[in-house]
């Protein structure tokens, strides 16, 4: 029990830190998207080895991936229009 909450207290933290993250300027899509890529394969090792801090995680930096790779083409167009 201990170990899970040392994994979700890690967690809560780095959360933390995207959510802070999204008020600045959105990083390289090529960036966002290796880091979402890689996101997604290690939330699917995550689930194969049933690890619900890990699983959770990994499923949270893909969204805050994708979320980035939104926001920097939505950036984008608005700045060529």
């Amino acid at each position: 029990m201990a170990f899970e909450l040392i994994g979700v207290a890690g967690m809560t933290l780095i959360v933390l830190g995207w959510i802070l993250a999204l008020r600045s300027t959105p990083p390289p899509p090529s960036l966002s998207g290796l880091y979402a890529a890689g996101s997604i394969l290690l939330t699917i090792y995550a689930i194969m080895i049933r690890d619900v801090v890990f699983t959770i995680l990994n499923s949270l930096a893909f969204t805050f991936s994708a979320i980035n790779l939104i926001r920097f083409y939505r950036i984008r167009k608005g700045s060529k229009a």
